[in-house]
């Protein structure tokens, strides 16, 4: 059981620790396991498992915003968390981010 409120914001990491990856598992507990990824662009916070088959996807492939599954090869939008091919015909949960003096919160 998650100990924490919907909506609450809670610390994710700190922007150091993107200094040589993309990525990071946070888990928050119970069924919040969320794939961080730090683009160009920003970052981004979607659900770290695929909405065909509950497999982790955080270390897939990452092209652009494009994030693919490694079990089936399914991909989603790490901005939207919406799925771009099959076999996922669902989307998988994203959640809002935000930075702090360096300190990352995501919007659980």
């Amino acid at each position: 059981m998650a100990l924490f409120k919907k909506g609450e914001w809670l610390e994710a990491g700190k922007e150091e620790e993107f200094a040589k990856t993309d990525r990071k598992l946070v888990d928050f507990g119970g069924e919040k396991q969320i794939g961080l990824f730090k683009l160009e662009d920003g970052y981004y916070a979607i659900s770290a498992w695929c909405s065909h088959q509950k497999a982790s996807i955080v270390h897939g492939d990452l092209e652009g915003h494009e994030l693919m599954c490694p079990l089936h090869g399914a991909r989603f939008d790490v901005r939207t968390g919406k799925n771009l091919s099959l076999p996922a015909v669902r989307p998988v949960p994203h959640y809002p981010v935000k930075v702090e003096d360096g300190t990352i919160y995501i919007k659980v």
